[in-house]
């Protein structure tokens, strides 16, 4: 299984590179929320110290713009727009699932609909080329630091870890999401009545 290339790459890679990414993501997000929100904040759908859409999001970027890395205009324009459509996507099926996106730019100017803004879209771009410049290469240094035997044990362990965990939070939204329901029934029986 670990051997399987996907993209011209080993699925071993591919694993490790979306644990780092995940984790670096909750990290810088969770880092500039707190310091938004002046309060420690825990950012992600999940518990632990992982934010996934970072992680899929950093190897969709990776894989789709690696024919344009060599082209710093090519990259940066592709790095908003690719992301961007990535995150709007994000958003409509967090809609269809759970009946809420986990972030609002309703406030920023030149918005949609709170889901995306201008100001990311721009971000997003920058973050492309950081990636490809050197992000990147810090993420394939941290792997090479450690055997392939060591990756796989932790990655089975932190996939594992990370399956029960959105497991748990998908349980807890949508029971959330029942319990809510089943108020507002019960508010419109008990105003009929």
């Amino acid at each position: 299984m670990w051997t399987r290339n996907f993209f011209g790459i080993e699925l071993y890679y591919i694993i490790q590179w979306f644990l780092i990414y995940s984790m670096l993501g909750w990290l810088v997000e969770s880092v500039y929320m707190s310091i938004c929100n002046r309060k420690m904040t825990n950012r992600g759908f999940v518990r632990g110290p992982f934010c996934p859409i970072y992680g899929f999001g950093a190897l969709i970027v990776y894989f789709l713009l690696r024919p344009v890395c060599d082209n710093i205009y090519l990259l940066y324009l592709f790095g908003c727009l690719v992301p961007t459509a990535f995150e709007y996507l994000t958003a409509k099926l967090m809609m269809k699932v759970f009946g809420e996106v986990w972030w609002d730019y309703s406030n920023k100017p030149f918005n949609y609909k709170g889901i995306l803004c201008l100001e990311s879209t721009i971000a997003w771009g920058f973050y492309t080329v950081g990636l490809f410049l050197f992000l990147h290469k810090g993420v394939e240094f941290i792997v090479s630091r450690y055997s392939v035997h060591t990756g796989k044990w932790l990655a089975g362990i932190l996939m594992f870890l990370l399956g029960i965990d959105f497991l748990w939070n998908m349980y807890l939204q949508k029971k959330d999401s029942i319990s809510a329901v089943k108020e507002k029934i019960q508010k419109y029986i008990f105003l009929i009545h």
